[in-house]
């Protein structure tokens, strides 16, 4: 005599099995929704605005190796040698290139008569976020998402 449990199972399963209305397929769709809006787009704003951090300070550390590595054959004349430079990198401009000619970083100028000892400059990059625009564009520059990088290094 078969248990009255055992039918009960058995009637479950068979419903289970009937039961092909593709509601998997439903919450698939919603699952995928989710991971790409809510985690995969956020991390591609962030991926990408850190590939354009790095390629900007690689640029600003490139034109200090093309300072350092090739100075001029007079550094005295820092006018005629600051006009020589390239205004831009990598597609990025370099911006506030001042030569600094003492220990107390006063700006060479015509009254300055010390040699040129540091350089300093600086960059721009702007970010474009997708989604993370009001966590990744907080700068005080004039457009929120723009940031300046600095740089400056030592005449050897």
């Amino acid at each position: 005599m078969p248990s009255p449990c055992r039918d009960r199972l058995v009637s479950r399963r068979v419903s289970f099995i009937a039961d092909q209305r593709g509601a998997a397929a439903l919450e698939m769709l919603v699952v995928y929704f989710f991971l790409v809006v809510g985690l995969l787009l956020p991390l591609a704003d962030v991926a990408a605005a850190g590939f354009r951090y790095i390629s900007a300070w690689q640029a600003l550390r490139a034109f200090g190796q093309r300072i350092q590595y090739d100075p001029p054959n007079d550094v005295t004349d820092w006018a005629a040698w600051k006009s020589a430079l390239p205004t831009s990198v990598s597609g990025y401009p370099i911006q506030d290139l001042q030569v600094v000619c003492s220990d107390s970083m006063t700006a060479c100028s015509a009254g300055n008569f010390a040699p040129p000892k540091h350089y300093t400059y600086s960059t721009t990059v702007t970010m474009a976020p997708i989604l993370l625009r009001s966590v990744i564009c907080q700068s005080g520059n004039g457009n929120p998402c723009s940031y300046t990088l600095f740089y400056g290094e030592r005449f050897q």
